[in-house]
């Protein structure tokens, strides 16, 4: 009874620090202690209402080491499925690579302890610590990610920016064309009066013939926006420039209310704390992204977010370190 009481309280939480400011990722540790806590109170009702389901309790976390194998299976023919159709960058193969991990981790850990040595034990248990820690935050990114990518957005903006991806050959790929198509249903939304501007944001990289921004301009005024309503923004070469130039946009043509941005639904998190970082008045919205897409995108998002934050993470780590250099400073002094 008291996990449900707690998973309640934390829920009301929840709500209310999404409605203050929903661009904030500890609304997602909030979200995730609500449900850990919830599966919790659910779990002992159901054992004392029928005591059998304590068996299928330890049948899940017995199976739990099968359980990551078929994950690490997943992941690696994801993988393979990403080099296959998006090439061989490193971004693109993050699902391939954390399928090995999870495969050999463990084994490396194992390994570690049958040396039977204190210092090989004690890296060990710090592997353990750390693939802990990392695996929570990304628990609660990805269940953050999912559910802000839910909400729709709730304000009549005065302009709607949707952000750059690499175009082929002077061409908007489906990808893109996905964000544009959702930033032309935000549009046409609006009444006449209110019609937003749309800013699509993007500059030109290395491997292309001209600005995103342009390319995305004239798919926008092909799709049948108005030309007067279409402003490219064509410097932003990542996405905090997109936010900041596509404000200073919106500025510049008079439309400084609030924005609703555009992206991919896998990218809609961390544009949403950039914005909030950026001190821009947005909300962001999410367009739909191929599956076999998904499990890199998210793994490369949750890896630019822990980098924006690595001091933080830095510091959380450092209990970790410092419990395990004492424990193992321990074991050698009792066995001398």
């Amino acid at each position: 009874m008291i996990s449900l009481i707690l998973a309640i309280v934390l829920g009301c939480v929840y709500v209310y620090l999404r409605r203050k400011d929903a661009r904030m990722l500890r609304n997602g540790i909030v979200l995730v202690a609500a449900c850990w806590f919830a599966l919790l109170g659910i779990t002992e009702i159901l054992a004392q209402w029928f005591p059998w389901t304590d068996w299928i309790a330890l049948g899940i976390v017995a199976l739990s080491p099968f359980a990551i194998v078929v994950l690490a299976g997943f992941l690696i023919s994801n993988g393979a499925t990403m080099m296959r159709n998006e090439g061989r960058s490193l971004g693109n193969l993050l699902s391939l690579l954390a399928g090995v991990a999870l495969l050999g981790l463990p084994v490396f850990a194992l390994l570690l302890v049958m040396t039977l040595n204190p210092v090989a034990i004690g890296l060990a248990a710090l592997l353990f610590f750390l693939c802990s820690y990392f695996g929570v935050v990304f628990v609660v990114f990805l269940a953050y990610a999912v559910a802000y990518g839910k909400m729709q957005h709730t304000m009549a903006p005065a302009a709607v920016v949707i952000l750059g991806s690499q175009i082929i050959n002077g061409k908007v790929p489906p990808l893109l064309r996905s964000r544009l198509d959702k930033g032309l249903e935000i549009y046409r939304e609006s009444s006449t009066e209110t019609a937003p501007l749309l800013i699509p944001s993007g500059g030109q990289g290395a491997d292309e013939s001209r600005p995103e921004g342009v390319a995305m301009a004239e798919y926008l005024v092909a799709a049948g926006a108005p030309q007067e309503h279409v402003v490219a923004e064509e410097q932003a070469v990542n996405t905090a420039q997109n936010l900041k130039f596509s404000a200073a946009v919106a500025h510049k043509e008079g439309r400084d209310g609030a924005l609703v941005i555009v992206t991919n639904n896998y990218h809609v998190l961390r544009a949403a704390l950039l914005s909030r970082k950026l001190g821009i008045d947005a909300q962001v919205v999410g367009s739909p992204t191929a599956r076999y897409f998904l499990p890199s995108a998210f793994l490369r998002e949750f890896v630019a977010i822990l980098k924006e934050h690595k001091q933080l993470h830095a510091v959380m780590c450092i209990p970790f370190v410092a419990l395990t250099a004492l424990l193992t400073a321990a074991v050698i002094a009792a066995s001398q």
